[in-house]
């Protein structure tokens, strides 16, 4: 995962004191009090002195250091944040900005969809995650929880090949076509060609949200998980 190289964000005490209940805002430590400022998941969250503070402290620099990608990292939930997770890990020294040496950014927190981090975890919740890589911008540990679970789009790849006959609902409509759930968890596109044997310009002409359908797999691309399907191909192998 790329790592911004934005040039750093200055954020005045003034500013932070009045944005600290903002819904974007970051929590973090300064003085054993805690502040907040706002960030960005990829970019830069802190101050210009406050990451001198961060690359100046050797003790947190040789901890990440000493990292490995797929190592297994351990602590609790510190702070729930709109772009992402930080974590006070069990080993090494604290951060001396944020509440977490260890970062989640929000997709790597679960396989599955859902609407709020807070759905998948909570301040106080232990958690052992996948170190991911040193984000030396904001001198963290980027780690994956859903790493550590089994990737159910594999899993469903392993067992289901082109031409395939399933059944769904419809859970979402959009310009181009719609989106249909398969399994738990699982949810596949069909677009607007594909809908129905008869040219139509809206997927409203022939679908609705939670219509069951009968859907044939038509692509399974493993590396962007991503499911292709067709209403128009199962009507066809039924006549």
């Amino acid at each position: 995962m790329p790592v911004s190289t934005m040039a750093p964000l200055k954020v005045s005490r003034s500013t932070m004191a009045a944005q600290a209940s903002g819904s974007g805002a970051v929590a973090y430590r300064r003085g054993g009090q805690v502040a907040a400022a706002y960030g960005f998941a990829l970019g830069l969250r802190m101050a210009s002195h406050e990451r001198v503070d961060a690359m100046e402290n050797r003790e947190l620099w040789a901890f990440l250091n000493s990292l490995r990608t797929g190592d297994v990292l351990s602590g609790r939930i510190a702070s729930i944040e709109r772009f992402g997770v930080f974590v006070a890990l069990d080993s090494g020294p604290d951060h001396p900005v944020f509440l977490g040496v260890g970062f989640i950014t929000i997709p790597e927190l679960s396989w599955r969809h859902f609407e709020d981090a807070s759905d998948i975890v909570q301040v106080g919740q232990r958690v052992s995650c996948e170190f991911l890589q040193f984000d030396t911008t904001n001198g963290e540990a980027r780690l994956s929880l859903r790493a550590m679970q089994p990737d159910p789009f594999q899993t469903f790849a392993d067992s289901t090949t082109v031409g395939q006959t399933l059944q769904g609902r419809v859970t979402k409509l959009i310009p181009f076509g719609a989106f249909v759930q398969v399994t738990d968890g699982i949810v596949g596109l069909v677009h607007l060609q594909e809908l129905a044997e008869t040219p139509i310009e809206a997927p409203e002409e022939v679908v609705q949200v939670d219509d069951k359908v009968v859907v044939v797999v038509t692509e399974i691309d493993r590396e962007r998980r991503r499911l292709a399907l067709s209403c128009r191909q199962a009507s066809t192998a039924l006549d």
